[in-house]
């Protein structure tokens, strides 16, 4: 069976697509679904950084592994070798205008993913749960069993 990658896409990569692709692939795991991966990727990411300290914190609170994580770039090839692109806000989508397979987070799960960078631990922690959330109604939209 062909493998189907989950591509999570947010601006620089570094707050909500790492958490995305970690809370998913772990929720994934959990749920025994097979022959799904996930990926993520920014708009307008620096290779050089690395994932924000409070995405890294709310990920260790949870007990997610991420570390073999690193921020990459988006490009046009990773959108057409995913199954599913899912976009962090409305904005990011309309921004991949023209690809069949890209949604955005409020349209699979009713609601946006703000961005928390700048703030606090707090406003992570509230980010992880939408992601959370979003992740829910991705696998019942797409992967459920």
């Amino acid at each position: 069976m062909k493998r189907k990658k989950v591509l999570f896409v947010c601006t620089g990569n570094t707050c909500r697509s790492p958490m995305a692709e970690a809370i998913f692939r772990a929720e994934i795991k959990r749920r025994k679904i097979k022959f799904v991966d996930a990926a993520s990727a920014g708009i307008s990411a620096d290779a050089n950084a690395s994932i924000n300290e409070f995405s890294a914190a709310c990920l260790t609170e949870r007990g997610i592994d991420f570390s073999k994580f690193h921020p990459r770039q988006l490009k046009h090839k990773m959108i057409e070798t995913s199954f599913l692109v899912v976009c962090m806000t409305d904005w990011q989508k309309e921004l991949l205008n023209g690809f069949e397979n890209v949604r955005s987070v409020s349209e699979i799960a009713g609601f946006e993913i703000p961005d928390p960078y700048g703030k606090g631990l707090s406003a992570y922690r509230e980010t992880a749960k939408l992601i959370e959330r979003a992740v829910d109604a991705i696998i019942a939209a797409y992967f459920a069993q």
